[in-house]
């Protein structure tokens, strides 16, 4: 199967094998991402699995086991969301010292609408047990990796509580067409509010387990890890937090000397973002920005503007910071960890005033 990214001048390809690709700068100003610009994340080669009769088994501490295919999920009722779904890694080349993984610089970011049967409506089917305290999902991928040293099956698992949460989907169509393979076709998981590690593409299994989940993706990866030794124990990846980001001017810009239109977007994992602000050079001296909500979806970024005279050429730069309901705001220094998740702080953009710019 051939690189999306190679043939789509929308992604700005990161690693070829597996495919892994961010968003093209000039693809950020969109509400909705279009599906070819979207972020492509693949821990694994991309499975080859059916379309319509491809089937996932629902299990494990339940009342009554049963599969269901693709084609009997789409007659049943669907329900569409917009979310913005963010790589736990995005950001990682911010961190200093440099964290190990997939070089990610701030593009791993993209919003879709999703659509499919809520995750609830299978596991009460299914009559989860009392005694169940996670659900696993199983994807269709996986390898060899020479970390673990064997073949993993990419697999994570979810809390009863968000298992259950009416608008944690599986989805089967993305921005209105079927799921292409590279986004987890023919069916995937969309955890609103978490991190994209959670999920789980090409989905083909759901079990109820009755103790926490131990696989690799799950207590080995995807976990913000100190790296301190003793005494600082792991502690794993969950909701995205708060972050912004610029779009308007894009990184290295050139504008005319006036008015200078700045706008981007900010999402949290923890409640609505509040205030965004953003500040001209360097300093404290930050001016709060208008939001623009676009969607009624309580999971989708929202949108945020402001207006700053600029006269001098020459290069400037923009720094943003968002704040959500929970109280939480972008930290000036990303918080290390030894893998580079969640790396959260506030970006700066560099543009160029020049004054032999034409509009048009």
């Amino acid at each position: 199967m051939s690189h999306p990214s190679s043939q789509t001048p929308s992604l700005v390809p990161v690693r070829s094998a597996p495919p892994n690709a961010e968003v093209h700068p000039a693809e950020r100003v969109h509400p909705v991402t279009p599906t070819p610009a979207y972020f492509v994340r693949c821990n694994f080669p991309i499975p080859e699995i059916p379309g319509a009769e491809h089937r996932i088994q629902v299990g494990g501490a339940v009342e009554e086991e049963f599969s269901i295919s693709v084609a009997d999920l789409l007659r049943m009722e669907l329900h569409s969301l917009e979310v913005t779904t963010e790589c736990a890694g995005n950001g990682r080349l911010g961190m200093q010292p440099p964290a190990s993984g997939v070089p990610w610089d701030d593009g791993a970011v993209s919003t879709a609408v999703w659509t499919g049967v809520p995750l609830r409506t299978l596991l009460e089917r299914a009559g989860v047990r009392h005694d169940a305290v996670e659900v696993r999902f199983d994807g269709g991928d996986g390898g060899d990796l020479a970390e673990a040293g064997r073949f993993v099956s990419y697999a994570r698992s979810l809390p009863m509580a968000k298992a259950l949460h009416g608008d944690t989907l599986v989805a089967l169509i993305m921005n209105g067409e079927p799921i292409p393979p590279e986004h987890g076709a023919p069916v995937r998981l969309i955890v609103p509010g978490w991190y994209g590690m959670a999920s789980v593409k090409w989905l083909s299994g759901i079990h109820a387990i009755t103790e926490p989940f131990q696989g690799w993706f799950q207590r080995d990866r995807y976990v913000y890890d100190p790296g301190m030794g003793p005494g600082e124990e792991p502690t794993p990846v969950t909701t995205m937090r708060v972050r912004s980001i610029i779009h308007t001017p894009s990184e290295g810009a050139s504008v005319q000397p006036g008015e200078v239109e700045v706008r981007g977007w900010a999402w949290s994992g923890d409640g609505p973002v509040t205030r965004v602000e953003v500040a001209l050079g360097g300093g404290d001296d930050w001016v709060q920005a208008s939001l623009h909500r676009h969607t009624t979806s309580p999971y989708a970024w929202i949108g945020w503007s402001c207006t700053f005279h600029v006269e001098t050429p020459g290069r400037h730069i923009l720094r943003s910071r968002a704040y959500d309901s929970a109280g939480n705001v972008q930290p000036h220094q990303p918080p290390w960890n030894r893998l580079g998740y969640g790396q959260n702080a506030v970006r700066t953009v560099a543009f160029q005033v020049d004054p032999r710019q034409v509009e048009g």
